[in-house]
């Protein structure tokens, strides 16, 4: 690489934190708050980092075609260097974006945040948009209803959710076709009584909480002392479509 192409693709330090701050000026102005600015922020800088991480994992640590083997010996031995060196910067950095300290128990469930519910609406939201056109979103509700299946997280996990929850709905596409074409908006199911989740946006959060934590689920429920007929309800049609 020549001096002057390197030069172009440097970034220093007080560029980056040129823009950072940018970033929480004009969110600022949008009336974000700064906490909930820093640890969005704090989430994609760790994510670039997870991403860059994961890429260099795979084909960047084979050797170019041709060399000999200790080249290529040599290569794994940096490429391993490198990435591992980026999985560390990439854990710290989602520490640091979570507020947790280095060594936290990743099943520690703590009080769940507001920017947290705001991340896990973000996600759900068009992913049930995927499986009907319209949704029942109660903003009250809704709160009360993510907070309680972002419960049974620690904060790691919370962070990502969203994949998760994507990956859900990616491996039971076709059950939660179903179900929602029963069960949901536009079927002759109404709204009101014991099938009143299926026709909003959380009950894909429901669903994978059940799935992998139920009693945690449960035990959160009762205690944001939600209807326990809406988890019933959207269980027996969880079951019926199966």
């Amino acid at each position: 690489m020549t001096a002057a192409r390197e030069e172009r693709l440097r970034l220093d330090a007080a560029s980056v934190d040129n823009a950072r701050t940018t970033l929480l000026q004009l969110l600022a102005r949008a009336g974000v708050y700064s906490g909930d600015a820093e640890e969005l922020i704090g989430l994609v800088e760790a994510g670039a980092l997870a991403v860059a991480h994961a890429s260099l994992s795979g084909d960047g640590r084979q050797a170019p075609p041709g060399s000999g083997e200790p080249y290529a010996e040599g290569w794994r031995d940096g490429s391993r260097a490198v990435t591992d060196g980026l999985a560390g910067l990439a854990d710290r950095a989602l520490d640091a974006a979570v507020a947790a300290e280095p060594g936290t128990d990743p099943d520690d469930r703590p009080p769940v945040g507001r920017m947290e519910v705001e991340r896990a609406k973000v996600a759900v939201v068009p992913l049930f948009l995927s499986f009907s056109e319209e949704s029942d979103l109660d903003p009250e509700v809704t709160e009360q209803v993510l907070a309680s299946a972002l419960a049974t997280m620690g904060v790691r996990q919370r962070a990502a959710y969203p994949g998760r929850l994507t990956a859900f709905a990616t491996d039971h596409r076709s059950h939660l076709e179903r179900l929602y074409a029963t069960y949901g908006p536009g079927s002759a199911i109404a709204i009101h009584g014991r099938y009143t989740l299926v026709h909003s946006p959380t009950s894909l959060a429901v669903l994978e909480r059940l799935a992998v934590r139920p009693a945690e689920l449960r035990e959160e429920w009762d205690a944001a002392e939600l209807p326990p007929a809406w988890l019933d309800g959207l269980t027996r049609a969880w079951d019926a479509t199966d």
